[in-house]
């Protein structure tokens, strides 16, 4: 893999998803009588681009595990996005890109891994003019749900035949890889190799960068979930951190953290929260403690005070196509570009060094 310099990591950004049909925030739609929808968000967040050489985070997919459109889905949203390729998003996921060691690791393999692994081509150079069997150097789960998971298959034998691409995950996770067809298959043919990484014990990625499982409450009817801490190298000259980043894409709601979520907040400049729903007008009928995620509406009255004093910048992600925060025009999107939050976009990136923090 090779990675080519971006003078202007925020141009470079906008034209990539422009070219690859992904949204970023201008390319979702303008409104009529104004700017283009999202602009205002962009504007907001754009100080967390990385600069030239920068080990950084990549946005791959920002939907929740059915996509967007969702699968079999006739609704508003999901016609619109079959309509409109700009407005479509794929499952949530992330890329940890270290230009100094020449790494690109994902953080979860959903079922849109190959539109995944395009969204890289631009930090990464196949060998040779044909498949490449090492697309990445790693891949950190955060739960075995479809979205998360279902992915690791294409880096099988009928796919990309990988050779021990190692495969962090916590050891309950890993039990569940172990024992169940196809991982345990591709465990005995060599395509993964699992590495487990018990939640709070922090390891390196390479170029100064460090991940720290951090256990979190969700379903789990098989194996555990965790959040990733992923934070950048520290500056040389004085020794100060590089950026840390949350993030938390699947989690029962805040009230069943432990520690609580402002402690975790507090000790990271970024945070890319559980966006599934946005308010209880999507799932009519339902109780909130049914639901299994927090909503939106809440975590936004919960943080604002926070992140209007100072606190850690919040992004959602893995947005189910019934969100309406999916379309920066919305009411929803807005009412969180109004408390100083906002819905990260397909393509997005993060720096990890310490000169932006």
């Amino acid at each position: 893999m090779a990675y080519s310099t971006r003078v202007l990591p925020l141009l470079a950004t906008l034209l990539f998803a422009l070219a690859c049909g992904v949204p970023s925030p201008e390319s979702t739609g303008a409104d009529r009588d104004g700017e283009p929808a999202g602009v205002a968000a962009d504007r907001a967040f754009a100080d967390l681009a990385p600069g030239p050489g920068e080990p950084f985070v990549r946005v791959l997919g920002t939907a929740q595990d059915g996509g967007l459109p969702h699968v079999a889905c006739s609704g508003p949203r999901c016609v619109r996005a079959r309509r409109e390729p700009a407005f479509a998003r794929r499952t949530a996921a992330l890329a940890v890109v270290l230009p100094g060691v020449d790494r690109v690791l994902l953080i979860d393999a959903g079922p849109d891994l190959p539109e995944h692994l395009e969204a890289l081509a631009d930090v990464r150079t196949p060998a040779g003019g044909g498949v490449d069997r090492a697309p990445v150097d790693g891949v950190l789960l955060t739960h075995a749900h479809l979205g998360h998971l279902a992915g690791l298959a294409f880096f099988g034998y009928e796919a990309v035949s990988t050779r021990e691409l190692p495969v962090r995950a916590t050891p309950a996770l890993a039990a569940v890889l172990r024992a169940n067809y196809p991982w345990s298959l591709m465990l005995e043919r060599g395509n993964l190799a699992l590495v487990e990484s018990p939640p709070g014990r922090p390891f390196g990625l390479g170029d100064g960068v460090t991940a720290t499982p951090l256990r979190v409450p969700h379903r789990d009817e098989v194996g555990d979930t965790v959040a990733w801490r992923i934070e950048g190298p520290p500056e040389p000259a004085t020794g100060e951190r590089g950026r840390a980043l949350l993030y938390v894409p699947d989690t029962d709601g805040w009230e069943s953290w432990e520690p609580p979520l402002e402690e975790r907040l507090a000790e990271v400049d970024v945070a890319l929260l559980d966006g599934t729903f946005y308010s209880l007008d999507e799932l009519p009928g339902r109780d909130v403690a049914s639901i299994g995620h927090p909503l939106i509406a809440r975590t936004v009255e919960r943080l604002r005070s926070r992140v209007a004093t100072g606190g850690a910048r919040v992004l959602f992600t893995h947005l189910n196509h019934s969100n309406p925060a999916v379309d920066p025009r919305s009411d929803a999107a807005r009412a969180i570009r109004e408390a100083g939050m906002g819905v990260a976009w397909d393509g997005m990136e993060i720096g990890l060094g310490s000169a932006g923090r």
